[in-house]
């Protein structure tokens, strides 16, 4: 569900009512499947029953599929997705005690609850001693937490820790999960004793394994960079906004918005490195006109709630700027109107007071531009007095007239 709703799909007050629906076919999912059954669910680790294996292999490479093609063509942004944290040490012990609880109950926590709905008592007892296994970690957290956050190795992916790239880890992972269902079904007639002529009248999966791995090669193929987005802004919209001067924000309200120091407005300084380096707008982020399409600052234009401002010397690289995050898709972006040539010449070829002659709002202006002109040429920092110079006192020692004679 969450890649849709902020794409604008899903109205996220039917939030629940998806979850409610998909739990629902979840569950008739898992119990058509014969996930209620604790003797079909122990039975992958004793050789005569790999049904969770296909089931689980099966959810896996669907839905690995379905993401690659669909972020491909732009139909889910897979920058939304949550990659669940990996913890090494809790990972590898939460993994050994569910395996012992699944070979020792028959359940894991999702096939507990279908096997619950049909009235299974082993099942309602398996539920209870995970409520209470759950009690117990709460109640001593604090011993368990060097644990359970040990040794944390990031939101990590497994073809980065294998070092190959996510395609070829989607056709290894598809070849992986048919050479699982053909050793396991030879396994399961093997240990079940099964007739060769039972296992003829079986439909043949040959054309859909191949399918499978026929699509994995075509993704192998195709371009790595996708064709479009949901997000992005279609061209008539784009040239539709172009046309207004609504993506403008004039030198005055970024002047106060800098002199405020808050929070809701980011200025993006689109010039090169080295302009930036050499001056820049008080809290200004540097991102190379260039590189405003870049995957690497997705997340900021996503997550950012404040307005942000491009600014360049003049409009012609922070428009550039803009049209291209505005083709992106990103909202609440402006152009500093005129950048910095007009800002300067605004702070610093304004007249130097206000006189008598001149209205109220034209005297507020005029202060304005003083306050502004004294803020970046000295800083709102207040400087030091110099400190009233100590005298110096010199003593000098006056000697005793000596010598026998007097006056």
């Amino acid at each position: 569900m969450a890649p849709f709703i902020p794409q604008g799909i899903i109205n996220p007050e039917l939030n629940l009512f998806f979850a409610l629906i998909l739990g629902i076919g979840f569950g008739y999912i898992l119990e058509s499947a014969g996930f209620s059954s604790s003797r079909r669910l122990a039975g992958v680790f004793y050789g005569y029953d790999f049904v969770v294996l296909r089931v689980f292999f099966t959810a896996g490479v669907t839905a690995m599929t379905g993401l690659l093609f669909f972020s491909y063509l732009g139909w889910v942004d897979m920058s939304l997705v949550y990659i669940n944290p990996l913890f090494l040490w809790s990972a590898i012990l939460g993994g050994a005690i569910m395996g012992f609880g699944f070979i020792l109950g028959g359940y894991c926590p999702g096939t507990s609850l279908v096997a619950a709905v049909i009235g299974k008592i082993d099942a309602m007892l398996f539920i209870l001693g995970a409520m209470i296994g759950i009690f117990i970690f709460g109640h001593f957290y604090d011993v368990f937490e060097p644990i359970y956050t040990g040794n944390f190795l990031g939101n990590v992916f497994i073809f980065d820790t294998l070092g190959i790239s996510r395609d070829w880890f989607a056709l290894m992972l598809t070849a992986v999960a048919l050479l699982a269902f053909a050793i396991t079904q030879m396994i399961e007639d093997k240990t079940n004793s099964v007739s060769p002529e039972i296992q003829n009248q079986r439909p043949s999966y040959v054309f859909p394994a191949m399918l499978l791995i026929s699509l994995m090669v075509v993704f192998l193929l195709i371009p790595g960079q996708r064709s479009s987005s949901l997000r992005e802004t279609g061209p008539k919209a784009l040239h539709a906004e172009l046309l207004t001067n609504d993506r403008f924000m004039n030198t005055q309200k970024v002047t106060y918005q800098i002199m405020q120091q808050k929070n809701d407005l980011i200025l993006v300084d689109v010039r090169a490195a080295e302009d930036y380096q050499h001056f820049s707008l008080p809290g200004a982020v540097n991102i190379p006109m260039e590189e405003i399409p870049d995957r690497a600052y997705r997340r900021f234009f996503l997550e950012n709630k404040a307005q942000l401002v491009f600014y360049g010397f003049g409009n012609s690289a922070a428009e550039l700027a803009w049209t291209a995050a505005r083709r992106a898709g990103y909202e609440n972006i402006y152009v500093l109107n005129g950048g910095l040539n007009k800002m300067f010449d605004w702070l610093f070829k304004s007249s130097e007071k206000p006189n008598e002659e001149q209205n109220l709002m034209k005297e507020f202006e005029s202060r304005f531009v003083m306050q502004a002109r004294e803020y970046f040429l000295e800083g709102n920092a207040k400087q030091e007095e110099p400190s009233r110079p100590t005298p110096v006192i010199k003593t000098i020692e006056l000697e005793t007239p000596g010598g026998t004679g007097g006056c």
